[in-house]
């Protein structure tokens, strides 16, 4: 039979489950992680894994009350890559 964790610990849930958590695909989440935007995640034992209070507080700080909320800068857009892989345009969204 399996012990119970101590319930101060985090539970932890991969891709699939956090990504139904959330109502958002797999492929979503993997994509905010290679760009950095989503929630925190941890790699153990080469699987990536998300606590829920992490899915939480991701939720929590993306709460706005208008459109005309301003963004911070971790959502700023980021500068495009033209010309193939060796130029940067130095000013995002154009």
């Amino acid at each position: 039979m399996q012990q119970k964790t101590d319930p101060d610990w985090p539970r932890f849930v991969r891709t699939p489950e956090a990504a139904q958590l959330l109502d958002l695909s797999p492929r979503t989440l993997e994509k905010h992680r290679c760009e950095g935007t989503g929630p925190i995640y941890r790699k153990l034992g080469g699987r990536v894994v998300y606590s829920v209070a992490d899915l939480q507080a991701w939720v929590e700080a993306a709460a706005r009350k208008s459109t005309a909320h301003p963004r911070s800068k971790e959502s700023a857009p980021r500068p495009r890559i033209t010309g193939g892989t060796a130029a940067v345009a130095l000013t995002p969204g154009r």
